[in-house]
């Protein structure tokens, strides 16, 4: 089947398979290695983006489900002006270790931001918990958020 859909910002139109997910698409058909595949089974968050504005677990969509939709990943947070203040926090937070939940945790944060431009240390618990992280212990996560935060806030960024 023919997929065409705007990927961070630009159309794409490609051959998928009517079965396979839109993780496969995305980093298979269409060369976007930043989302992660992990358990496959919508549990890691590894491979989170938003799909209609809407974070959601890139295992777990049917490609074809994004048919005429548009779809951000990680990689298109970054802009012209160079990495999103969120991608900025996790690198000098250290939240970055060996980054394979990484670009999911940063689409989650994002998304939390997006909605909540200061949350509470309960907030962040609860909106990451569906990212697992087995490297870092969360801590600097918690502090790449915090930093996210200040960041947003100061340029009003919010996408």
């Amino acid at each position: 089947m023919r997929l065409s859909c705007t990927v961070n910002g630009q159309r794409r139109d490609i051959d998928v398979c009517p079965a396979e997910s839109l993780l496969f698409a995305l980093r298979e058909r269409m060369g976007l290695p930043g989302t992660k595949n992990a358990c496959e089974q919508g549990e890691c968050g590894s491979c989170t983006v938003y799909l209609d504005g809407v974070a959601v677990c890139a295992c777990l969509i049917a490609a074809g489900q994004a048919e005429g939709g548009d779809v951000v990943t990680v990689e298109g947070l970054a802009d012209d002006e160079g990495p999103h203040p969120v991608q900025q926090a996790f690198a000098e937070s250290g939240a970055v270790q060996c980054g394979f939940c990484t670009p999911g945790l940063i689409v989650a944060v994002h998304d939390v931001l997006s909605h909540s431009p200061r949350p509470t240390d309960a907030a962040i618990r609860e909106a990451l918990a569906g990212n697992l992280c087995r490297c870092t212990g969360y801590e600097k996560i918690f502090d790449a958020v915090r930093s996210a935060a200040v960041r947003m806030s100061a340029e009003g960024k919010r996408r």
